[in-house]
């Protein structure tokens, strides 16, 4: 029991913490629920599965702050990163995957692994002995939720997640619909036609908006509020918000020429991403929703090329709950008031399968580095990983704290670069070079022992 790493969890988080610290040859325990114990966004019982999108985003890591922390990830032999890549799929700029094998795969490899075992069933209290990571991510289960508010003397902070509706491919009207990556994006032909388009003119985008703002949606339980991640919003949510607010945001039309009338520019474009490798299904990109499914049927097939579209899921919203981490957990992700107990993930409040990872990551590697005798210290905030974990253990502001993305403005200035938009090229260029160098000579001493 002493010598030995549990993690409750097996998504994201919990897969990349038990696979960090299993090959830095600590004994790991996988504590999951599922499919004993389901919630309404999983499907399955694999380790790593994918609810919501099947996007890890960009894989720019030069100009990008995601990309840079799959560089990062990369670097450290990270099992979801791997992953991905085995089982990626065109996506033009973007790392999207396969999301069922890709959840087969990961399974499968921390099952073989031989410092791992899992074992099903749910964790209702926070464990008092032993050394703990709890990486149960947005959908934590009630009583274990329970628990960690006792312990913390502080109610779970909230926020709504949407998950967008996916489309068999062979119900798209492809004479209306056309394949092409934004600004013909990516180095191949098969990224560079990544999304399916479907235009709208003038009318169609205000008539989709009237039906939109009309159509009827979930209601909350009595005592939660919609307080939305701006990363995730709904559609609905958005167009409440202006009527051109959807067409600035998922259905800008820039970057795009329809082959079927290339002397018309459309209004509004929604673009649809490939979710599996077959190419059968679609994910309606940006369209999360918490419209009910009956109005997300009639409100969708007005889209242009959707006219008679067949849903293979339609979307839905779900309480993502997740700590007040700047006021909870110190800089190596340890519950303040019970240092045996580390969290991960989502719940710490970072937003987005990577994000999530990454915490994973780092929390596996200082769980394993403790258990061995030693420690790990946090690394540099000029890093992807250094500036997300600085952000959620004190650099955020905790009476406003929200769940955050990684991005360039959680990171350190570059001395003697320009700001604004003019000198942004440069600037993240600078970013990313430094960030690399200090992630490696981070990683440089755990060689050996990883």
């Amino acid at each position: 029991m002493t010598d030995t790493l549990h993690i409750v969890g097996g998504g994201m988080a919990g897969s990349e913490a038990a696979w960090q610290a299993a090959n830095m040859g600590v004994r790991v325990v996988i504590h999951e629920m599922r499919p004993q114990v389901g919630t309404f966004a999983h499907q399955t019982g694999l380790l790593g599965e994918m609810v919501c999108s099947n996007s890890f985003r960009s894989d720019d890591s030069e100009q990008n702050a995601v990309g840079l922390l799959h560089w990062e990830m990369r670097a450290a032999n990270g099992l979801i990163m791997a992953t991905a890549d085995k089982h990626r799929l065109p996506a033009g700029g973007a790392l999207a995957v396969d999301r069922e094998p890709f959840a087969q795969t990961v399974t499968d490899t921390l099952m073989a692994h031989p410092n791992i075992t899992v074992e099903y069933g749910e964790i209702t209290e926070l464990p008092r002995d032993g050394t703990w990571i709890i990486a149960t991510g947005p959908l934590t289960s009630s009583s274990l939720g329970q628990a960690i508010a006792a312990e913390t003397g502080a109610e779970a902070l909230a926020f709504f997640d949407a998950i967008a509706p996916i489309v068999y491919h062979d119900s798209i009207d492809m004479e209306r619909a056309w394949m092409q990556s934004r600004y013909d994006k990516g180095e191949t032909e098969e990224e560079r036609t990544a999304y399916l388009n479907c235009p709208m003119d003038k009318a169609q985008y205000d008539a989709f908006i009237d039906a939109l703002l009309a159509a009827d949606k979930t209601e909350f339980h009595e005592g939660e509020t919609a307080g939305y991640f701006d990363g995730c919003l709904p559609i609905e949510v958005m167009a409440e918000r202006g009527r051109e607010t959807l067409r600035h945001g998922p259905m800008k039309p820039v970057g795009l020429t329809n082959p079927h009338q290339p002397e018309v520019k459309a209004h509004a474009v929604v673009q649809l991403r490939r979710d599996n490798k077959l190419g059968t299904l679609y994910n309606i990109v940006g369209f999360q929703t918490k419209m009910k499914y009956g109005a997300q049927t009639e409100v969708f097939k007005m889209i242009p090329g959707l006219e008679n579209a067949s849903f293979a899921r339609l979307g839905g919203i779900h309480r993502n709950t997740f700590l007040n981490s700047p006021t909870l957990l110190d800089g190596q992700m340890r519950l303040r008031s019970r240092p045996n107990v580390r969290f991960a993930g989502q719940i710490t409040g970072v937003e987005g399968y990577v994000e999530s990872s990454a915490m994973g990551l780092l929390a596996g590697r200082m769980a394993a580095a403790e258990l061995l005798g030693g420690s790990l210290e946090t690394p540099p905030d000029t890093t992807a990983m250094g500036a997300l974990i600085t952000h959620i253990s004190g650099g955020a502001e905790a009476k406003t704290f929200q769940p955050m993305n990684v991005n360039f403005g959680l990171f350190p200035p570059v001395d003697g670069l320009k700001g604004g938009r003019r000198g942004r090229k440069d600037r993240y260029k600078a970013y990313t070079d430094r960030a690399k160098a200090d992630w490696q000579d981070w990683l440089a001493p755990q060689a050996a022992i990883a």
